[in-house]
């Protein structure tokens, strides 16, 4: 049996790398471009069940104040009341509620919570496979996104463009790459 025929059954309670993670966000800005960012203090554990994919689960937790798109002002706009509101809500956070999984595809549904709403969210993650890195740990990946509309958690600020349309779309993309470890 090789090393990676060993690594199938990835079964078991793992934390989030944050080193080799991303949790990111796309929104169209000014109806022509799209803008992109990421947060930088977030953490993640997950409890992973090949064999009974509803006892998995997954709990983030984002500091909305690690906000970064490459622009202290645009940073600093999206920290304020307008839109994350930081300083009052210092914490969103996601529970699962539901997991299922085809073949390498899993699907995450569960609660996010931003500023004092809570809303359901389905994710969409592909596995990207598991390994034993250099150090003796165990690896896993995964990648996904969903669509979601931020006025649905009262991120409503906007401005009229004169040519039409908004600044910021209403509808926001969140990615995630994922790097995992297998607790000890």
């Amino acid at each position: 049996m090789t090393e990676n025929a060993a690594l199938t059954d990835i079964s078991g309670d793992y934390t989030l790398d944050p080193a080799h993670s991303r949790l990111g966000f796309v929104a169209r800005h000014a109806v022509v471009t799209k803008v992109r960012g990421q947060f930088s203090d977030w953490t993640a554990t997950a409890h992973i069940d090949t064999a009974n994919p509803a006892a998995s689960s997954v709990t983030v937790t984002i500091n909305p104040a690690s906000v970064s798109t490459g622009s202290a002002d645009r940073d600093g706009h999206l920290q304020s009341p307008d839109f994350f509101d930081a300083a009052q809500f210092p914490e969103w956070k996601f529970v699962s509620t539901e997991v299922s999984r085809d073949g390498s595809d899993w699907t995450v549904t569960g609660d996010l919570t931003i500023k004092d709403v809570t809303k359901p969210v389905t994710i969409e993650f592909e596995e990207n496979g598991s390994a034993k890195d250099p150090f003796g740990n165990v690896r896993v990946g995964f990648e996904g996104d969903v669509t979601v509309n931020r006025k649905d958690w009262g991120l409503t600020w906007n401005a009229a463009l004169e040519t039409g349309g908004v600044l910021v779309s209403e509808k926001i993309r969140l990615e995630f790459d994922i790097s995992a470890i297998k607790n000890a």
